[in-house]
């Protein structure tokens, strides 16, 4: 009795022995350290980018344009106009030749030159001249000004008022309205848009590196012959299923450590970043519902792509072959991504329907069409259905192939490998 307790126990002890293991030896790792310190690093740098802006600013002087002015009648409306535009530019006028003016750009007096003089329907016309044209925020605010002051000179020549001509440049009445009963307004699809497009980065780039991780650290454990020793005391699935947790740990770490410094920085700086992209995307209301879907497709997507990897990787006796196995995985992955891209402007497409339901597309697809339309929940069970069956597919397929793929040796690069792991397991 207590002998076969002790046998029931051990394999147990062995699992958490194998995960802890593998979570403690991977947090330990320089790289692990390093990428991590690194990318709350720049993660906390982009929340600040305009502290950062603003002080490589301070003390810039102004950008000043050398005017030269052959009609001797545009500079001052000129001037009016590009000071509306970008106050930070600075007009003078120039009375020599453009030569001269040249010079003093070279020598760093002036910033720019800009011919101005009045074509034949006596409207305003420029020219700009730069040491090069890498500063296109420069011209592009001297155009505008140029433009709006054509504008002013037209309506006068066309005898309009003031008010006409800005009737003329009001935008045009256009008001949006979904006809289905339970349609999500465009606030809230713009909400949606933008979880779903950070979330889909974050599903994209933890695919890729934690199941690389997981195959690698398979490959390398089977280089140094420890595998012959675990696979011998431990059943094949439990030592799958511990390494995909123990990385799972470690992702949920680096996770929490990326979302720690993005919060403490954005709540910081949250004054300075109201509007723009924050109040397009609108992440202040997300609703509950959307965040919990992206919490399971990503645990799932996780699952699925881990288990993958992990008898990938144990189809390979040498580190340098783990990345030539894992690509199809990786096209995969970057496929789903691509589909999803191109979903969050046509979430209804046909297309993005049909691939939702495919299982490796899925945790990225059906999670964008869950978060911005409204789905029948028939679908969502689906897919979780689709979704769930395949891992527990590829975990039993996959702990065959991985008990025989971890005793093969030798230069083992293709897919046909996996007939022979699956015969190594029977003969066991």
């Amino acid at each position: 009795m207590i002998f076969s307790l002790k046998r029931q126990v051990l394999p147990m002890n062995n699992f958490f022995i194998i995960l802890f293991h593998t979570y403690i030896s991977k947090l330990k790792t320089k790289s692990f350290i390093v990428t991590t310190i690194l990318t709350a690093a720049i993660m906390v740098g982009l929340t600040n980018m305009p502290r950062i802006i603003d002080f490589f600013n301070e003390g810039e002087e102004n950008k000043k344009v050398a005017v030269i002015d052959e009609s001797g009648q545009l500079f001052a409306p000129l001037q009016e106009q590009v000071k509306g535009v970008n106050k930070e530019i600075t007009l003078a006028r120039f009375e020599g030749s453009v030569t001269e003016a040249a010079e003093q750009v070279e020598d760093g007096k002036f910033t720019a030159i800009l011919q101005v003089e009045l074509s034949e329907g006596n409207l305003p016309a420029g020219t700009y001249k730069a040491m090069s044209m890498a500063d296109t925020a420069l011209a592009a605010d001297l155009q505008t000004g140029l433009q709006q002051l054509k504008s002013v000179m037209a309506s006068s020549q066309l005898n309009l008022t003031e008010a006409q001509l800005s009737q003329l440049y009001e935008p045009v009445a256009f008001e949006k309205e979904a006809l289905e009963k339970e349609a999500k307004t465009e606030e809230e699809l713009n909400q949606a848009r933008g979880l779903v497009y950070v979330l889909l980065f974050v599903i994209y780039f933890s695919v890729i590196m934690y199941a690389n991780m997981i195959a690698m650290e398979v490959a390398t454990e089977k280089s140094s012959r420890v595998m012959e020793i675990l696979i011998s005391s431990v059943s094949p699935i439990k030592q799958m299923f511990a390494k995909i947790l123990g990385i799972g740990l470690l992702s949920l770490t680096q996770l929490a450590v990326f979302l720690l410094a993005g919060y403490f920085s954005i709540k910081q700086n949250l004054a300075s970043m109201e509007g723009g992209f924050f109040e397009f995307f609108g992440f202040g209301e997300v609703p509950l519902g959307t965040i919990i879907y992206s919490v399971v497709f990503f645990i799932l997507g996780y699952f699925l792509y881990a288990t993958l990897a992990a008898f990938l990787g144990s189809l390979v006796s040498r580190i340098e072959d783990v990345q030539q196995m894992i690509t199809p995985m990786t096209l995969l992955v970057v496929a789903g991504f691509m589909i999803a891209m191109f979903g969050l402007n046509q979430p209804e497409a046909p297309f993005v329907t049909v691939t939702s339901f495919i299982p490796f597309f899925t945790p990225m697809l059906m999670f964008l069409r869950v978060g911005m339309l409204n789905i029948p929940l028939w679908e969502t069970a689906l897919s979780f259905a689709i979704l769930i069956g395949t891992i527990i597919f590829l975990a039993i397929f996959g702990a065959r192939v991985y008990r025989g793929g971890v005793l093969m040796y030798g230069k083992s690069n293709s897919f046909k490998d996996i007939k022979r792991a699956l015969q190594l397991t029977k003969k066991q």
